[in-house]
């Protein structure tokens, strides 16, 4: 009988795995990995290779989706699966779970970093007060969605903070902070709302996990002309503020003082 151990990498380089991780992922008789649902700006899938002592097999989307090549190894075999973050915080992750049980499959899920609390930490807010997460995409041709901002605004109305992941290409390509605070404003305009805006507190987190991460906020029509540091990035918009939260994000994030 085989097993399929979901395994999360962490943040930005392979020092983010776990003891336990690691360990589950040196015993593996088959390693896979996916990098499309993030990625890690600091290592290599050579250096990851290297740390594990194994060979790893980089899964496509439609592998991991379509699940048969996952599932067929780990009939028989211990296999590890190589997720950035936290595994379970993407529904495929999830499904593919689902449909190794229904195989009688064995699962194990050892937890790595996440964002989801990561970049709450990073800005000192209180991540019990973050509201639903949404990712902006990148804009194409007949494809301008309000969603994002829709959620954002929804946070908002109930005082809660909103993370915003940026899209990320299988390719490897990102969306920039910048494009992305473009892309929220406009869907301002486009909804006619007034409850968000140029002047509205942002704040743009550059690689966290790592130890260069940088963390900016000021309102969001200056941000675009500021250094927001490497990728990859993340943005949060705050909703009420603490008077705790406040102060971290002055000190932290270089907030304006008249928050």
């Amino acid at each position: 009988m085989g097993e399929l151990v979901f395994i999360g990498l962490g943040l930005h380089d392979e020092k983010g795995i776990t003891l336990r991780g690691l360990d589950e992922a040196r015993s593996a008789d088959v390693v896979f990995a996916e990098l499309y649902t993030s990625g890690l700006a600091g290592a290599t899938v050579a250096s990851v290779e290297q740390l594990v002592g194994k060979k790893i097999r980089v899964l496509s989307r439609n592998d991991v989706e379509d699940g048969r090549t996952i599932l067929e190894a780990a009939a028989k075999q211990k296999v590890a699966f190589l997720v950035v973050g936290d595994p379970m915080a993407a529904t495929t992750h999830v499904d593919l779970r689902l449909r190794a049980a229904a195989a009688k499959i064995p699962t194990r899920i050892v937890h790595g970093v996440s964002i989801l609390t990561a970049a709450a930490g990073a800005l000192g807010l209180q991540v019990y007060k973050f509201g639903r997460t949404t990712t902006v995409p990148f804009p194409a041709a007949g494809f301008g969605p309000t969603s994002p901002l829709e959620a954002i605004l929804e946070n908002r109305r109930a005082g809660l903070h909103s993370l915003v992941l940026l899209d990320l290409r299988e390719g490897g390509s990102f969306l920039t902070p910048q494009d992305a605070l473009a892309l929220l404003l406009r869907m301002a305009v486009k909804m006619g709302t007034s409850d968000f805006g140029p002047e509205t507190l942002a704040c743009v987190l550059s690689r966290v996990g790592s130890p260069e991460v940088r963390a900016t906020g000021g309102p969001m029509g200056m941000l675009s002309d500021r250094d927001l540091g490497p990728p990859l990035h993340c943005i949060v918009i705050p909703g009420r503020l603490h008077f705790l939260e406040k102060e971290a994000l002055i000190a932290f994030a270089g907030a304006p003082h008249d928050l």
